[in-house]
C-alpha cells in the first residue's frame, strides 16, 4: 500500500471512532484484530469486525493454509473467542499425527492387497493355439484329407480335393 492510503486509513479511523485492538498472532506472523461495534459520526451503528493483517503483505503471495484453521474460524465468527497459541500448536501436532497414521495405514493396506492377490490367483497356464475355434479340426493334431461331413453337417472349407486341382475352371 502506498503512504497516501495509510494516511487516509489513519484519518478515517480517527474520525470514525474505529478502535482496532490486537487479539493475537499466529505462527506465520499474521496479526489478528478486533474492532468492537461502535456508532460513527453520523449516528449509524457499525457492526463489529474481525481483521487479519497478513505477514505477507502482497495478495498474490497468499496461499491456502497461510491462516490456521482456528484463526479462520474466529475471523468467520464461527467461534467466539480467539484461539490461544497452545491450542493452535496442539491442533498442528494432532494433524501431523493423523497424516502419519494415514500414511502407515495405506502402506499396510497396499502390502496386504499385494499378498492376498498373490495367494488367490492361480498360476498362469501355458496355452497352445492350434487353429481357429470355428475350424473343424480345432484341437485335433492334423486335419484329415478325406471329406468329414455329409450334406446335413457340411461346413465350408472342411474338404479340399486330393489332387489339388481347382474345380472352378
Amino acid at each position: 500500500m502506498g503512504w497516501s492510503q495509510n494516511l487516509f486509513r489513519v484519518l478515517w479511523r480517527a474520525l470514525s471512532k474505529e478502535v482496532k485492538e490486537q487479539v493475537g498472532t499466529d505462527r506465520f506472523g499474521n496479526k489478528y484484530y478486533y474492532i468492537p461495534e461502535y456508532k460513527n459520526w453520523r449516528g449509524q451503528t457499525i457492526r463489529e469486525k474481525r481483521i487479519v493483517e497478513s505477514a505477507n503483505k502482497r495478495e498474490i503471495d497468499y496461499e491456502v493454509g497461510d491462516i490456521p484453521t482456528e484463526w479462520e474460524a474466529w475471523i468467520r465468527k464461527t467461534r467466539k473467542t480467539p484461539p490461544t497459541m497452545e491450542e493452535t500448536m496442539k491442533n498442528e501436532k494432532h494433524k501431523e499425527e493423523i497424516k502419519m497414521k494415514t500414511k502407515d495405514f495405506y502402506e499396510k493396506e497396499k502390502l496386504l492387497r499385494e499378498e492376498s492377490s498373490k495367494e488367490h490367483l492361480a498360476p498362469p497356464v501355458q496355452t497352445q493355439i492350434k487353429g481357429h475355434a470355428s475350424a473343424p479340426y480345432f484341437g485335433k493334431e492334423e486335419s484329415s484329407v478325406a471329406p468329414t461331413s455329409t450334406g446335413k453337417t457340411f461346413q465350408p472349407g472342411s474338404w479340399m480335393p486330393q489332387d489339388g486341382k481347382s474345380h472352378n475352371q
